[in-house]
């Protein structure tokens, strides 16, 4: 399994979403981010991770609520907001930085 290093560090946007099972605005990203992934199909990686199954990864990068959405690029932080973002915004951010 690849690290997170390995994840964030390649040449394309990275976007992170920090989650929890039991965040109602979460669920929300659910249908947001599959609809992201069909539209920005392999020029961008969309991964999800589980802070209560990734807590030194939600420490290190400060998550103090979710869902959490950070764009990375060359595992650089380019881009980060907690709440609801639609797909539209998402995609021309990941575009942006493509």
């Amino acid at each position: 399994m690849a690290s997170f290093k390995d994840i964030i560090s390649g040449d394309k946007p990275v976007l992170i979403d920090f989650y929890a099972t039991w965040c109602g605005p979460c669920k929300t990203m659910m249908p947001i981010l599959e609809q992201l992934k069909d539209e920005v199909g392999d020029t961008a990686k969309i991964v999800k991770i589980d802070v209560d199954k990734n807590q030194s990864l939600a420490t290190k990068y400060q998550v103090r609520g979710v869902p959490t959405l950070i764009i990375f690029k060359d595992a650089n932080i380019v881009w980060r907001q907690s709440g609801v973002v639609q797909s539209s915004e998402l995609a021309g951010l990941l575009k942006q930085h493509a």
